[in-house]
């Protein structure tokens, strides 16, 4: 990520940690990260994993995307990108992600708040996904819709995948 989306998922991270009263201890222990880690990223400063950002998002109770919506650059790790498209405005709240994962890639998913759901198709490329120990393997053009509140996995063969992912959050948690 760039300086300048660090600096802008930071003071985003800190206004939103703030409006809920939390101290730095608070939201650091809750996403089960260091405090230090917190300050730095809060500082623009520090390299944050997928994981490290969504389960930020889950303490403060807020999609994914609304904690990375105001970076305009793909985010990634390991052979996976992710990038915002839009964020639905209803109830029950839906984001739109364009993912990409490079060949050879196993990228293991934390689970997401309770009531939550993915799909995704494939764009192209070969893509196994779903729920662990239950997934699907996919060809361009497939969907797959399964429950993101239970680990779950993306995984690629030798060549790379893109695929257009929704998330959709329970209506009773996890809204802006």
């Amino acid at each position: 990520m760039d300086e300048l989306s660090l600096n802008t998922l930071g003071q985003h991270l800190q206004t939103l940690r703030q409006e809920r009263g939390w101290s730095l201890s608070q939201l650091a222990n809750a996403a089960g990260i260091a405090k230090s880690n917190l300050c730095r990223l809060e500082q623009g400063n520090g390299n944050p994993t997928l994981d490290t950002i969504w389960r930020l998002a889950v303490q403060l109770n807020v999609p994914f995307g609304t904690l990375v919506a105001p970076i305009s650059v793909p985010l990634g790790e390991d052979g996976v990108q992710v990038q915002l498209i839009d964020q639905g405005k209803d109830t029950p709240q839906v984001d739109a992600y364009w993912m990409r994962c490079a060949p050879h890639t196993l990228r293991h998913a934390e689970a997401h708040t309770p009531g939550t759901q993915e799909s995704l198709t494939l764009i192209s490329g070969w893509l196994e996904a779903g729920i662990e120990g239950a997934t699907t393997p996919l060809k361009p053009g497939e969907t797959i819709t399964f429950p993101a509140d239970k680990p779950h996995l993306y995984r690629t063969s030798a060549q790379e995948a893109t695929m257009l992912l929704t998330i959709t959050y329970n209506k009773q948690g996890n809204t802006p």
